[in-house]
């Protein structure tokens, strides 16, 4: 009977878990360059003293739908959708670097070029930092040109350029933070070929009707292993009317 209970228990653990991936792809259905994670479900086994002879099931999210989302012109210089699979060098809050596809970029009062959620843009240097200027543009290939306040509109200056990374021949893997990494610690190159579509960003890649539905699958996957736990209660209780000596 215990069996039983704990095999429904491991498969409620990894149907929450799957619950939690689909929930977090459906919140940021509408987030900027967002890549909707993946979770799949694996064995681990429980070590022991004896014979290894049970396997809990276990669901993670091991990694995520590179598929691009739907680009769309925002008229805005500031903005960029990263082509094909390359992505931005951002600083992420631990100070290392990640990449994200999220190209809603900012000026700070500062001067510092970030990512919608405030995380610094790297460049040719590192954290980019722009001076005063009346006007700025990013070209394809991710140079930033700007005109300084007080400047000739007809001469604008490149001031940096977007370190632009293809994980092509590199591993890497999506973190709680929703940036990617290099997963064995180290930074992806700059990809001289790789390009930006000026003034326009990048959607979400999430389905969000494919998401609901396999939130509801994810539900009653639930719903089967709170049945199998009352079934084992049952089981257990005419055992136990078994086993009792008569009055």
């Amino acid at each position: 009977m215990d069996r039983l209970v704990n095999t429904a228990l491991t498969a409620m653990r990894g149907a929450m878990s799957r619950q939690a991936t689909i929930a977090n792809n459906l919140a940021n259905a509408n987030t900027t360059g967002f890549r909707a994670e993946i979770a799949n479900a694996s064995a681990m086994w429980i070590n022991g003293d004896t014979y290894n002879s049970r396997a809990q099931s276990t669901e993670q999210v091991l990694g995520a739908d590179m598929a691009q989302g739907s680009v769309s012109n925002t008229g805005n210089p500031l903005d960029v959708a990263v082509n094909d699979q390359a992505m931005l060098a951002v600083q992420a809050n631990d100070g290392s670097e990640a990449y994200t596809r999220r190209g809603d970029l900012k000026v700070s009062d500062s001067g510092l070029l970030t990512t919608g959620d405030g995380l610094p843009v790297i460049g040719e240097s590192g954290p980019i930092t722009l001076p005063a200027y009346d006007s700025i543009s990013i070209a394809k290939d991710g140079s930033i040109s700007i005109v300084p306040t007080g400047g000739d509109p007809n001469l604008p200056q490149v001031v940096d350029k977007l370190k632009l990374a293809t994980p092509t021949g590199s591993q890497i893997a999506k973190g709680t933070d929703g940036l990617f990494r290099e997963v064995n610690g180290g930074v992806l190159p700059d990809d001289p070929m790789a390009s930006v579509t000026p003034e326009s960003l990048e959607g979400s890649n999430v389905n969000s009707t494919q998401a609901l539905v396999q939130m509801i699958e994810a539900s009653r996957a639930w719903e089967t292993q709170v049945k199998m736990i009352d079934t084992a209660k049952k089981i257990d209780d005419s055992g136990a009317s078994l086993m009792q000596l008569p009055s």
